[in-house]
């Protein structure tokens, strides 16, 4: 009996000496952890072009080096599409390899900076655990915001968990350098479709000031801030949260962000004057008998094009305004001059091509109808930017549209009647008549 009661004593130390040096040895686990933040540059896809960020914890004990990334997604996603096209778009958070992510990024072309941070043990210890937290299948997903939540403001958030919220404290009311919008445009410069077509679809809420953290909605500007940035140490003194940047990949000829952003309306506006040019070309050659056929043609035709690309754009907009979880595309003044009812310069501008003289007429009327309603429609959203609660940054849209609707209303025409051609002389036509 004494040696059983032994025994299990004997247990009992064993047990509970092991389960204290666990304890210990966990506790202590941080001194051996090292913390940094990859910062990759922009990519090839669309969705990449704003770049990514990731937390990188490398453990000396285990040999491990982790790869938290927090913008994960897969296109084969149960209703990936349907939930992108309604703004419920399902993120999630994955750990692997570092190295073999730094190979996936240096493939790619991208630029790859790690931020090594200078956090006492206990913080590192316990960014880890919560790491391990987010990647549990039951934690892992959240619904993706392109500026309220994402892999950079996820981040973001680490980082100010890290310091005891002295981060946000710095940079929660801090104004920012550029709105939500410009910050965007700054990385879409190089290409004219897709930067017109996002800034099209972006509405007065984006155009509003933001602060410092605001704009950490970009890995780049974690980058930049959390490079300067001090906190209060355990003893109170001053300490560098970024103790070692290094560089381990530069892209090669890749357009980089601009760090100021560029207007962008006059390339927009000599486009579009050129193109009204041309549609004004048209209209000339329609009033001559000798091309009078071939002008009609190409009008209606352009009327036609111009009709799909406004109309579907509009639409498209006008969807993601009223049916979906896109609320930075809300409140856009754009829909008073660019929405479903231009698709109506499809048809009518086909109609213009008919032989029979009056319906002819009759498209030709609509459509004039139609764009001078765009006109006058877009002059109105100029009006509307004199009063705060009302202000888009929306000129590259006006500078596109408004030209050629112009060109295309019953504004020449009413001109060409203010102002008629001088005419000749009675002799002058006389003698040219009698030659």
């Amino acid at each position: 009996m004494k040696s059983r009661r032994l025994f299990f004593l004997i247990c009992f130390a064993v047990l509970s000496c092991t389960g204290l040096f666990a304890q210990e040895g966990e506790e202590g686990r941080g001194d051996y952890l090292t913390l940094k933040i990859a910062v990759m540059g922009p990519g090839d896809e669309l969705y990449f072009w704003w770049g990514h960020i990731a937390l990188v914890i490398e453990d000396a004990v285990s040999g491990q080096n982790r790869f938290y990334d927090y913008g994960v997604f897969d296109f084969r996603q149960d209703n990936f599409f349907v939930n992108f096209v309604f703004g419920r778009l399902v993120y999630h958070c994955a750990a692997t390899a570092a190295e073999d992510n730094y190979g996936i990024y240096r493939a790619a072309n991208r630029d790859i900076t790690l931020y090594t941070l200078d956090l006492p043990a206990a913080a590192k210890e316990e960014i880890r655990l919560s790491a391990e937290r987010n990647v549990l299948p039951e934690n892992r997903n959240y619904y993706y915001h392109h500026f309220d939540d994402n892999c950079a403001t996820r981040i973001r958030d680490i980082i100010d968990m890290a310091v005891g919220g002295a981060f946000k404290e710095t940079f929660g009311e801090a104004p920012g350098r550029y709105t939500l919008r410009q910050h965007v445009r700054r990385h879409t410069w190089f290409s004219p479709f897709y930067d017109w077509i996002l800034n099209f679809l972006m509405g007065q809420v984006i155009d509003r000031p933001i602060t410092v953290w605001d704009e950490m909605f970009l890995p780049s500007e974690i980058g930049r801030r959390i490079e300067r940035f001090s906190y209060a140490g355990s003893a109170g003194t001053e300490r560098k949260l970024v103790a070692r940047v290094e560089i381990l990949n530069r892209a090669v000829n890749r357009p980089a962000a601009l760090d100021v952003p560029r207007r962008q309306w006059p390339r927009e506006l000599v486009f579009s004057a050129g193109l009204s040019l041309v549609l004004l070309l048209f209209m000339g050659m329609r009033s001559r008998a000798r091309t009078a056929r071939a002008g009609r043609v190409l009008l209606g035709l352009s009327q036609s094009c111009l009709g799909v690309f406004f109309g579907l754009a509009g639409s498209v907009l006008f969807f993601m305004s009223f049916f979906t979880n896109h609320d930075y595309t809300y409140q856009n003044s754009n829909l008073l001059y660019v929405n479903p009812l231009l698709l109506a310069a499809v048809p009518l501008g086909c109609i213009s091509l008919s032989k029979k003289p009056r319906r002819r007429f009759a498209a030709e009327q609509f459509l004039k109808s139609l764009w001078t309603y765009v006109f006058l429609g877009g002059m109105l959203s100029m009006v509307i930017k004199l009063f705060p609660g009302f202000y888009q940054q929306n000129q590259v849209d006006q500078a596109l549209t408004l030209p050629v609707a112009f060109a295309l209303s019953f504004f020449p025409r009413w001109i060409g009647r203010m102002f008629p051609r001088s005419r000749r002389p009675a002799v002058g036509r006389e003698g040219a008549e009698g030659a």
